[in-house]
């Protein structure tokens, strides 16, 4: 336990693609005026958007005031430590992931991103995993996940061309709940009405392969990406993703599940409940930071010198290594860690 490293509530940083809609601030008050509010990203450090710190609790440590309204980024530089050393490996000492709240109003391009040593060589970038975890989901909604069939790069080019390319897609029903782990190479999409939360890596990196000839706020078709996009893209077919099992574990104050663990992030679902007054304990080791992405509910992170409420759509970063910390209320929390 390091008695400086303590936790800290971060502000997103928000994008206004076309496609967005207004529930990032209807369900979760975000308050960030822009329309259409498309994504929140709430744990980035990106240079394309950074969260910024904008508490650090009650603590009476006069460096972590000073921190306040500071980006991600620029403590992470100064407090290296708050990785985590397995956190740190994962991109070469750079922040590894990227965290998102997507509001999908309307379907997404058809696109696909490239793994990390393409993206290394053509675009000086990480490569980009992900896993989408559906916070809602109206009726019908769809995504695409890879092609319904074997196809050859001319013969997706041809389809294209025609605006045929939709029967190749495969579409899979989303609802609630559903958990979805999109590799690097595999082509998707987000259909509209649905409400995400995406964990994945530190990129932006994005080849667009088709986008219903729509065209952005100038009013110039929007670009896409073809030749690159079918460099990296799995042409083969691919079978409808089912959702794995999972199981709860019970602890004193939360239950729990692992959702995801891949080489680039760990995924855990915290269900907290702390009405018989047995608080939730957490605690970071030294491998990695975790990040606390509260879904629904409301609650209060509690500890030495700390008192943080927090409310559907914080997220609350806590450094690798940190003090013992409690969580009081009822809320579903994704904690993510590396």
């Amino acid at each position: 336990m390091n008695r400086e490293n303590r936790p800290f509530l971060l502000r997103p940083a928000a994008k206004d693609y076309l496609w967005g809609g207004t529930r990032l601030n209807d369900d979760f008050n975000i308050g960030i005026n822009i329309d259409p509010f498309a994504e929140a990203w709430v744990c980035s450090c990106h240079l394309d958007g950074q969260s910024t710190v904008i508490t650090t609790s009650e603590s009476r440590i006069e460096s972590h005031y000073e921190s306040r309204g500071e980006n991600l980024g620029d403590l992470l530089k100064r407090h290296p430590e708050y990785l985590g050393t397995h956190a740190a490996s994962v991109a070469d000492g750079e922040f590894p992931i990227l965290i998102k709240l997507i509001d999908a109003k309307k379907d997404l391009s058809v696109q696909v991103h490239p793994d990390d040593e393409y993206a290394r060589e053509h675009e000086n970038s990480l490569g980009k995993t992900e896993m989408w975890y559906v916070l809602d989901a109206r009726n019908g909604a769809e995504l695409v996940y890879g092609f319904n069939r074997n196809v050859t790069a001319e013969f997706v080019r041809d389809a294209i061309d025609s605006g045929e390319v939709e029967k190749l897609l495969n579409h899979v029903q989303v609802h609630k709940n559903d958990l979805f782990f999109i590799e690097s190479g595999t082509v998707h999409a987000i259909g509209a009405g649905c409400l995400i939360a995406e964990i994945q890596e530190s990129s932006n990196l994005t080849y667009r392969l088709y986008d219903y000839a729509r065209v952005d706020k100038n009013g110039k078709p929007r670009e896409l990406h073809i030749d690159k996009a079918l460099d990296v893209a799995n042409i083969k077919s691919s079978a409808s993703p089912r959702q794995p099992m999972r199981v709860l574990k019970y602890h004193p104050g939360y239950a729990s599940e692992l959702l995801t663990r891949c080489k680039y992030f760990q995924v855990e679902r915290m269900l907290l409940n702390t009405e018989n007054r047995k608080l939730a304990e957490i605690r970071t080791g030294s491998n990695s930071f975790h990040a606390l992405l509260c879904v629904d509910g409301c609650g209060t992170m509690l500890g030495e010198n700390v008192y943080i409420p927090f409310f559907k759509g914080d997220c609350i970063f806590v450094p690798a290594d940190s003090i013992d910390l409690r969580l009081h209320g009822k809320a579903q929390i994704l904690n993510v860690s590396c």
